[in-house]
């Protein structure tokens, strides 16, 4: 099987224990993870041959991190070495009513200087069939982006199949570019996009009339996206599947969780009631694994696809850290109905 190759930053994350705040905290927890990354993650643990590409510096944190992906079956051999440091994330999880809180510290990571050139993308392309990547990567800075934009079209002359997670974050655009302007050029070359219930209206400003993010009261309505959807596909006519993660928010504890896909019809998953989330970070990379996978393996049929994806996201909520470590029986297990959560022996 061809390899799937994912671009971007992957950072060392720092977290309060449990649900404390920051200023409880005497100690904080230490892993790695990054939206390429996690995904990167996931389809190795399905057994998908995976590349995951990015600029590290030459110190022993990075090592650290290069030790991890291996731990995960992540190939690293596309990853480029410069730079002085790695970037870090903070992450204090809210419970209830109050919000998770996120505190980026990466200005000047070492992938943030990454230039068109870097990386020998025909190379890491030879034998790929797939390429993913986020809006994350064009935000972090002028020469990510244009070396994001690089990896896209050689991967288009390659026939090399494109995605992308729209992964709009406003606190990240501060290099002077807006989302609105940098983000077309690279989604235009895309065979698949994917975004949340708020990505599309926040960067391309197309949205379902009347839609408030902010009070679904926990249910969001899968057919006022079939329009999202249908727009996006005509201001990027090279995209041959759309697909909307839905998420009702009831409080941080408990959200529902859905999705839809647009080809030639609208599909709709179930939806799942997570009422005790452990980690919801990296929900939505494991909805873009559980997706590429599901796509590669169930050809031809989008709806078996968007299942497994909603499936493998929702068993993500119940494990901590960036990556989804949920095998694929287990997601097969949920998609046939059996959530019982009881003991296996």
């Amino acid at each position: 099987m061809k390899k799937a190759v994912t671009f971007g930053e992957i950072m060392l994350r720092l977290s309060t224990p449990g649900y404390r705040r920051f200023i409880q905290s005497e100690n904080l927890n230490a892993s790695f993870g990054g939206g390429e990354a996690n995904v990167a993650v996931s389809l190795a643990n399905y057994g998908i041959p995976t590349e995951f590409v990015t600029r590290l510096p030459k110190n022993d944190i990075a090592e650290w991190c290069i030790s991890e992906l291996r731990k995960y079956n992540v190939g690293v051999s596309g990853i480029v070495r410069g730079g002085d440091r790695l970037g870090t994330y903070f992450l204090e999880t809210g419970a209830v009513s109050r919000a998770s809180k996120v505190v980026y510290d990466r200005a000047h990571s070492a992938v943030s200087e990454i230039k068109p050139g870097m990386v020998n993308w025909r190379e890491v392309f030879k034998d790929a069939q797939w390429f993913h990547w986020t809006g994350i990567t064009p935000a972090i800075s002028q020469s990510a982006a244009d070396a994001c934009h690089e990896a896209i079209k050689i991967a288009n002359e390659m026939d090399v199949t494109v995605s992308t997670d729209l992964n709009y974050r406003k606190n990240l655009w501060k290099y002077g570019k807006t989302a609105s302007e940098v983000m077309p050029a690279l989604v235009a070359g895309c065979d698949i996009i994917l975004g949340n219930e708020e990505d599309a209206g926040k960067v391309f400003g197309i949205k379902p009339e009347g839609f408030d993010a902010d009070n679904t009261g926990g249910e969001v309505d899968a057919t006022e996206f079939e329009s999202v959807c249908t727009q996006l596909m005509t201001k990027f006519p090279r995209a041959k599947k759309i697909i909307i993660t839905l998420r009702g928010s009831i409080n941080a504890n408990h959200n529902t969780w859905g999705g839809c896909l647009y080809s030639d019809k609208l599909y709709q998953s179930k939806r799942y009631d997570i009422t005790h989330i452990v980690d919801r970070v990296g929900g939505g990379d494991s909805f873009m694994g559980g997706l590429i996978y599901g796509l590669l393996t169930h050809t031809g049929n989008d709806q078996a696809a968007l299942d497994f994806a909603v499936a493998a996201s929702a068993l993500k909520h119940t494990i901590y850290g960036d990556f989804n470590l949920a095998g694929i029986q287990e997601v097969e297990t949920l998609m046939k109905g059996d959530g019982s959560g009881r003991v296996l022996r």
